[in-house]
Order: structure tokens, then sequence, then C-alpha cells
């Protein structure tokens, strides 16, 4: 088996501790001929053993591991195992409909998402699937066959439309696996008095046709938002605005900077029955400034931004972005109102996420008292061996 032959520190490296990156820079030497996408063994600078891992010289990222034990053999059983350990983690948690099935890293499956979309009107589960690295692309058969066999989704659509594919010297496509099939659905986020249903396209939704991550936070915040007049902002396609709505609120407007995600969310406030809501495009930037000086107020803002550090590079500029938007809300808010708070930046910790609100509030001379604290729900939990994977932050504030 071809080697990559890695400087690692003995006292506690954190490839040795279970996470699956191995940069081109830890790199101290190649051994064998390989294709890119092939498994090699990756061993430390004395030639122990670490595990194995598919290679990609193209990728700074060069080798995901796979498995930390060398004599394991990285076949079809294995990337089928895997694939249904996902399932049956989500199966044990109580998930049967629309969910993330496969969380990369986080499920043992470096370079792969799966999401689950159950119909909430006839009834049809549908599955749209990404293949981000070379590696997974390598296993794209076997991933899918798994998934069906596991599933049994009613059609299977891939999302292999991000540019981080290019970076691995994949190519951006997107199409129907097998029979093609209405790639339109609604899905209910949360249950029973508390379920808002949604439009979904998972042929030209974002991501993988919607994002699932903060629907416990969407469905907890109906408590939190749940009277007065709420502003959306960031939107998308209804989010926190929605479950406002279903909440109680007397009026939701929605911003975002997308005509296409207006459209969405106004075709789902008609679905829901959503009168008192209106959507509009708009710069939030722009909507808060101008709000905040001329003294508008609402009883609730949210603010759930696209992550705006996508890169460690883009920390500083992304710093002040988030805290430029939590100041002017915090000064269109009277006391008692509150404040939804939220940063999809893997690169934002949640140390930095509080210290950015809490100079924002001290800038716009408030006091904050904390009402939830909301993160990932567990078919999207974070695997401690890999820091990565606890991205989302969503901070519910009470304002003085």
């Amino acid at each position: 088996m071809p080697q990559a032959r890695i400087r690692i520190d003995d006292r506690g490296d954190r490839v040795l501790l279970g996470h699956p990156w191995v940069y081109a820079t830890q790199v101290l030497k190649e051994e064998g001929t390989y294709a890119p996408g092939d498994v090699v063994l990756v061993i430390d600078a004395k030639g122990r053993a670490i595990g194995q891992g598919y290679i990609n010289p193209a990728s700074m990222i060069r080798v995901r591991l796979l498995t930390w034990n060398a004599e394991e053999r990285v076949s079809r059983h294995l990337v089928r195992d895997r694939i249904q350990r996902a399932w049956q983690r989500r199966a044990r948690l109580g998930y049967s409909r629309s969910c993330r099935v496969v969380f990369g890293e986080a499920d043992g499956l470096p370079g792969l998402v799966a999401d689950l979309f159950h119909d909430a009107l006839d009834g049809r589960r549908v599955l749209s699937v990404q293949f981000l690295t070379l590696g997974m692309e390598r296993w794209r058969e076997v991933i899918l066959e798994a998934l069906q066999e596991c599933i049994a989704p009613n059609g299977i659509y891939l999302r292999n439309d991000v540019p981080i594919r290019e970076k691995e010297g994949l190519t951006q496509d997107k199409g129907f696996f097998g029979k093609p099939f209405n790639p339109q659905l609604v899905i209910e986020e949360g249950e029973g008095a508390h379920a808002v249903r949604v439009h979904v396209d998972v042929a030209g939704g974002q991501k993988t046709g919607h994002f699932l991550d903060q629907v416990l936070n969407h469905v907890a915040a109906q408590r939190f938002l749940g009277s007065g007049r709420v502003l959306d902002c960031f939107t998308h396609t209804g989010g926190f605005g929605l479950h406002a709505a279903r909440g109680g609120a007397h009026e939701v407007l929605g911003l975002d900077i997308s005509a296409d995600a207006v459209a969405m969310a106004g075709r789902n406030a008609e679905l829901n029955g959503f009168a008192q809501s209106a959507f509009r495009e708009a710069n939030v930037f722009d909507f808060l400034t101008e709000a905040s000086r001329s003294g508008k107020q609402w009883d609730s803002i949210v603010l759930d931004p696209p992550a705006f550090a996508k890169s460690k590079g883009a920390m500083a500029n992304a710093y002040r972005g988030y805290k430029e938007i939590n100041l002017r809300a915090l000064l269109c808010l009277p006391a008692g109102g509150r404040l939804i708070t939220c940063s999809c930046s893997q690169h934002m910790s949640p140390e930095i996420f509080r210290q950015m609100v809490a100079e924002a509030a001290r800038d716009a001379g408030r006091r904050l008292r904390e009402l939830h604290d909301g993160g990932q729900p567990p078919d999207h939990a974070p695997h401690w061996s890999v820091p990565e994977t606890r991205y989302l932050k969503c901070l519910v504030l009470e304002v003085e």
C-alpha cells in the first residue's frame, strides 16, 4: 500500500486524537504509486502506523482519514457500514422524516453530505446528496446503493454544484440519480401545533435544498417571538419569521437581499395562512443603519446572516460585520425587546461570538439577559474530535 509519512506531535496531535484531516504541510514524504483518490497508509516520522485515508495531491487537505486501524480494510463493506450506522444513529434519536442523514466528518465519511426530505403532503421521501471530495466521489455508486438500501427513498438528487469540488480537481454538476421525479416538496418544521410548512426545491434551493440545521432553534423561537412586531433579517425562505407568526406575532417583516428567497418566503407564508407576514428585498446592513438612525423599533429582531467568515483570513472583517449588524439591531429594540442573533461561521467560535455580541451591546449602551443558547440539532451533532463540525450559534437575548 502506498504511504504518506507525516509530522505529528506525540503529546496530543489532533490526528492522533481522531481528527481526519492531514494537511499538505504535514506530509514529510510519500512512498509508492497511487492515483488521486486512492487509499494510503498514514505513518508517522518513525514509521508507526496511524491509519488509512484517501489522498488527493490537488487539495490542501492532502489526506482524509477513514480509519485509525491500519489493519482494517477500506472497502465497500466499510463505506456501507458507515452509511448504515449514520442512519441508525438518527433513527435512535427519533428521526424518520426530514433530517441530515450523513454529516461528513462527524459520521466518519469526510466529504459526504446527505439530507432526507419528507413531503408532508404526499409522503414522498427524497434524498439530496453532495460529494464534496475526490475520495468520496470514488465511492459514489457504493454510497448511493447503500443509501437506497437503508432509507428506500422515492428518489435521489445529486447537488454537486459547489465550488469546493473544483479545489479537489472535480467538476460541478447536479441532476437525478436514477429515475427523474418532482424536485419540489413541502416539508414540516416542528410537530403538532408548532409545525410550520415550507416549500423545498432540492434541485434549485441553497445547499441541498433547505437548511435543516436551524429547525430546533426556529421552533424554540416561537415562545420568544410570539407577540408584537418582529423584524426577521436575512430571512432566506422565511426562517424565524414564519415561526414567529406561528407563535402569535402580530406583525412580521422579513428581509433578504435575494429576490428568489423573498418570493419563496412569501409562498411559505401563504401556505401557512400567515397574513401578518410580509417579506421584501433589502440590504440588511443599509436597512438597519437607516432604521437605527431614524429611531424605528421592533419588539423582536432576528439576525441569521450567511457565513461572513469563510476562512480564518476573513475573520477580522467578519467580526466587524457581525458587530455592526448586532449593534444596529440593539439600537432598534425597546427595553424588554428580544434579539435572536446567529452565526453559522465555523471560524467564529462560540466564545468569540459572545465576545462580539457583548461589545456590540456595550457600544449600544444596552445590557443583555440570556434566554436561550442554541446550536445544532442532533442530526447535525458535532464530533468532539473535529471542532470544524461545530459551527452554528444561536442566542436569544432580552435587552435592557
